[in-house]
């Protein structure tokens, strides 16, 4: 079977991506949404690129009566339509992941994994921008929000306090939020301790960027006005979690 340019381009394409994702699974046993989706969609990307002229031929036959006709309609514009959803979340992840304050605020630093007593590696990224954004402005003061989950020695605000006051944050300057297993109740429960202590309401939410536009999208919810500042999350790292968020946010939009 003699392969045409375009199916050499899928098979390569395809087969880069399902790689891409499956590293999560392989270096860490990380499986989630983000990566099982992305490896069914490149999975079958190959496979078209592999077989398609039986698929093409398999699509006309479907296409001579008006079942088939209606049945490959609905999944053509089931398609397009997710295809246009992707775009458009896209944009808004990647417009909303650096959109740092030009006013007073107060830090929040979202809670995420903690190993242990120790910050996974997405948090790390998180505590590492928040800790240059508090040095260079020695006037903010700061929330570490996370409760304790599964297998966590310490609540991941004690992690994130630990983590600050090591590298050379004044602790007085840090507050603890460690109730919350949520991205809502992290910044419900941080407003909260935001005004009992008379901090600044405008926050600047500290997180992975591709989690700042649903996060921006909950505070807008709690009447908060929120900047955002990034950790960078590996790149070996992005594919699964930008694709989990996408999930996210239908699920946001839905619920």
């Amino acid at each position: 079977m003699k392969l045409k340019l375009y199916n050499i381009i899928l098979i390569l394409l395809g087969s880069v991506m399902f790689i891409w994702y499956l590293l999560p699974a392989v270096l860490k046993g990380l499986i989630n949404i983000g990566n099982i989706a992305g490896m069914l969609f490149f999975g079958i990307m190959i496979i078209y690129g592999v077989f398609s002229v039986r698929i093409n031929q398999t699509i006309m036959g479907f296409w001579q009566n008006t079942l088939g006709k209606i049945v490959v309609s609905i999944i053509g514009v089931l398609f397009i339509a997710g295809f246009v959803l992707v775009a458009v979340f896209s944009y808004q992840m990647f417009s909303h992941a650096h959109y740092q304050p030009n006013k007073a605020t107060t830090m929040v630093v979202l809670g995420g994994r903690v190993y242990g007593t120790s910050p996974s590696l997405m948090l790390r990224e998180r505590l590492d921008a928040a800790y240059d954004y508090l040095e260079d402005h020695p006037e903010i003061y700061c929330v570490v929000s996370g409760g304790q989950g599964e297998n966590e020695d310490i609540s991941e605000a004690q992690c994130m306090f630990d983590y600050l006051v090591d590298k050379g944050i004044d602790a007085n300057r840090i507050y603890k939020e460690d109730r919350s297993t949520s991205t809502r109740e992290n910044l419900l429960f941080s407003k909260e301790i935001i005004e009992k202590n008379n901090l600044p309401e405008r926050i600047t939410i500290v997180t992975n960027e591709f989690h700042q536009y649903r996060a921006y999208l909950i505070a807008e919810n709690l009447g908060l006005e929120s900047y955002a500042i990034s950790g960078k999350t590996a790149l070996w790292l992005f594919p699964t979690y930008y694709t989990r968020e996408l999930f996210g946010l239908i699920y946001q939009f839905i619920f």
